[in-house]
């Protein structure tokens, strides 16, 4: 279960720490024809919403790569798996609201990895 975690949450915190990255550095005209949602959404939001996820990546391989206090480490990469669920659900929210259904299957897949990465790390413990 170790290396199933380590292999869903590694790819999981390169593709958050990119989307969080460019969210936090790039600039509103940039990110239009990637996410057209941030024309709805004030800026500041999407700032918070892309160093969410970056913290979220962080959390997934830092706590659990250091060794130290393995249960609390495992469990603060639980947590950092769960804020990445949530992140997704509001995605698909802002989605469903935006009559934009058909772009939801990523948010879901995101969703889903999330999870799974979630419950490896409590079956882990």
């Amino acid at each position: 279960m170790e290396i199933a975690y380590w292999i869903l949450a590694g790819l999981l915190a390169l593709l958050y720490l990119y989307s969080g990255g460019i969210k936090v550095f790039q600039s509103q005209d940039q990110l239009r024809p990637m996410m057209g949602w941030v024309d709805q959404i004030p800026m500041p939001v999407v700032r918070v919403i892309g160093a969410l996820e970056v913290l979220g990546a962080i959390g997934l391989i830092l706590p659990p790569l250091t060794g130290i206090a393995p249960g609390l480490a495992i469990a603060a990469a639980i947590a950092a798996a769960i804020g990445l669920v949530l992140i997704q659900i509001g995605g698909i929210v802002t989605h469903v609201s935006r009559g934009e259904i058909k772009v939801i299957g990523l948010n879901i897949g995101l969703l889903v990895a999330a999870a799974v990465t979630a419950w490896l790390g409590t079956v882990w413990l």
